[in-house]
């Protein structure tokens, strides 16, 4: 499926793809970026719906990413997924981290970097599917070597939904893409 445009309306529909795949293909965990919770509330609803229990496993931004010191999801939300069953990471940014503080001290680009703007080439979706699995692998809230959808957006919200066998943010390189089920043109 490919949207005319990017951006947050594409949500439940992203949602939704992603949750018919995860049953068709017999997949049990989707990761999905989420600051507000939005994205993850459309998951548990398209689960629901569709009548298929699924994984649900919500990556946050890391704290200070807006504000020192504060993170966007807030602790009820956080709270509330929890008590859902559904898992929640906030952790450093597989594909800047501390290359950003390194790029933005000393004007340079690190390969981190350089990986997160030939995926961004897919689409800022893209980029961050693959940034998400990795973290949520990294935090062991998902299998090692088994398939995954990831949901991630441009901006807020969902526009792009991959399956992807991760990788640990320490073999990035290792990460398989095997299908784009959504993204923007």
């Amino acid at each position: 499926m490919y949207f005319d445009t990017a951006g947050v309306e594409h949500t439940a529909e992203s949602a939704r793809i992603a949750i018919q795949e995860a049953k068709k293909q017999g997949i049990t965990h989707v990761v999905a970026a989420s600051n507000t919770g939005e994205t993850i509330l459309a998951l548990v609803k398209e689960a629901k719906e569709q009548e298929y229990e699924v994984q649900l496993v919500c990556v946050s931004h890391v704290f200070g990413f807006k504000e020192n010191g504060k993170n966007e999801l807030s602790g009820e939300s956080r709270r509330d997924m929890e008590e859902q069953g559904i898992k929640v990471c906030t952790a450093a940014h597989a594909l800047s981290g501390c290359e950003r503080s390194l790029s933005r001290k000393f004007q340079g680009i690190y390969p981190a970097e350089i990986i997160a703007h030939t995926l961004r080439m897919f689409g800022q979706g893209t980029k961050v599917c693959v940034e998400v699995a990795a973290m949520a692998l990294d935090a062991g809230h998902v299998p090692y070597g088994e398939k995954l959808i990831a949901l991630g957006g441009t901006g807020r919200g969902a526009d792009t939904a991959i399956v992807l066998s991760p990788a640990y943010s320490a073999s990035i390189l290792e990460t398989r893409i095997h299908e784009i089920l959504c993204k923007p043109r």
